[in-house]
């Protein structure tokens, strides 16, 4: 399953993980081909280029300083993360030997994670990402090298450094993914989108301290109180994260333990509501929801029989056909349901929308409310799907259960009347995968 199919909290919780552990296999390999092409790039372009002016180490150190400051401000999204580098980075290219440019990036990253290293937050093995993660600073030094750039009134040139800038990025992260078997270039390119917009947004500042830093040379400092002012917004960023990581863990403990109170009190119809639950969750995944959705397909197929605790045992578990009484007791069973998570409120109100749905049909013929086609949640349509799948393949106290070919043929009957045909065919196609057969 990839990144992008979780929701957003349990991304972050893996991307905060993912700092205080070791470098796994798979993120050796990576960084050893994305980190050694970026240095073997950097160096190469250190040798080869004549500067058009003199390295001064006061300078650099100033901005390598400035850049790693910056780089320690982190505003977390999903799997990734942004930081404001840019605004240091455009001065560099304009006020430094554009081909010392790439290295001193490097170092500056590295030394922005040096404090995590040394509190141990970061384990020091990660100080290699930061040659990784500097290969957006490849493409943009090239693009002022061929053009010679001197000095910001050279500023058109900034639009192609920039565009180099995110092909460099893009490829150097593309390959990382790829080796470390991560997510898609499609998602990939989603999550960097945001990235991308913001540093295009910083550039023109970059473009202004480089202006300053022509009269004096440490006018990049000035935006140093800049970074201590966003470095707080991040931090109240990251601490309400935390929380929405605590909250969804307290939502999926809420639907758990209401799943374990179903099971306990009627066995067969808990572990058929776990057997839904991992055949909607793949059933999601081939329809292309997002991590929210998902996370309320989860939810709806784990609890969609909730409502049933309020159904005496003997109709539950009455051998035979129900008489009309007992079937009309059972169909209140979803507003139940809806009814109950009502009450968690947050997320589970969401959810029992679902479960209230969730024995509607595509023709309208369902209950509650006889809901029909698209006025159904599409949450609700692949639990029905999903639910009737589980129930017609598994062995009831009235009937056995039928072959799965027999299951099939009888999902595609009822294609277009009591399901959704498109929720039918991401059904079929998961129910083929021979993981399930």
């Amino acid at each position: 399953m990839s990144v992008e199919a979780l929701n957003e909290p349990e991304r972050l919780r893996v991307s905060y993980a993912r700092e205080t552990t070791g470098l796994a296999w798979s993120e050796k390999r990576a960084e050893l081909a994305v980190g050694g092409g970026f240095l073997l790039a950097a160096v190469a372009m250190l040798l080869a280029a004549s500067p058009a002016r003199p390295f001064h180490a006061p300078t650099a150190a100033m901005y390598v300083l400035a850049l790693a400051l910056a780089s320690r401000v982190r505003f977390d999204f999903g799997a990734g993360f942004t930081v404001p580098t840019q605004v240091v980075f455009v001065a560099m290219l304009y006020e430094l030997p554009v081909d010392w440019v790439p290295l001193l990036t490097a170092l500056a990253l590295a030394l922005g994670m040096l404090p995590e290293v040394a509190s141990r937050r970061t384990r020091p093995e990660r100080l290699f990402l930061s040659l990784g993660n500097s290969w957006f600073s490849i493409g943009p030094a090239l693009v002022f090298a061929a053009f010679g750039v001197s000095g910001p009134d050279a500023a058109g040139v900034l639009l192609l450094a920039f565009a180099a800038q995110v092909a460099g990025d893009f490829l150097g992260n593309a390959l990382r993914e790829w080796l470390r078997d991560g997510i898609s270039l499609r998602e990939l390119a989603h999550e960097m989108a945001i990235v991308y917009v913001i540093d295009a947004g910083l550039s023109p500042i970059g473009l202004a301290v480089a202006f300053a830093a022509e009269e004096r040379s440490w006018a990049v400092l000035l935006v140093l109180p800049l970074f201590a002012l966003l470095g707080v917004f991040s931090r109240e960023r990251r601490a309400r994260l935390e929380q929405v990581i605590e909250l969804n863990d307290a939502y999926r403990g809420t639907a758990l333990v209401l799943g374990d109170v179903v099971e306990s009190d009627d066995a067969y119809t808990g572990e058929h509501c776990k057997g839904v639950v991992q055949l909607a969750l793949e059933v999601a995944d081939e329809l292309g929801l997002d991590g929210h959705r998902r996370r309320c397909v989860e939810f709806g197929a784990l609890l969609h029989d909730v409502g049933k605790l309020a159904v005496p045992k003997e109709i539950i578990n009455k051998p035979g056909e129900l008489d009309d009484r007992e079937w009309t007791i059972i169909k209140m069973h979803t507003i139940e349901g809806q009814r109950l998570l009502e009450r968690v409120g947050g997320t589970m109100r969401e959810v029992g929308a679902i479960v209230r749905s969730s024995h509607e049909h595509w023709d309208g013929s369902g209950y509650p409310d006889g809901l029909k086609g698209e006025e159904i949640p599409l949450e609700a349509r692949i639990v029905s799907a999903c639910d009737a799948f589980n129930a017609m393949t598994t062995t009831r106290s009235y009937r056995r259960a039928m072959s799965r070919d027999d299951a099939v043929a009888e999902l595609r009957r009822n294609a277009g009347t009591q399901f959704d045909p498109r929720v039918v065919d991401a059904l079929l196609e998961v129910a083929a995968r021979p993981a399930l057969t």
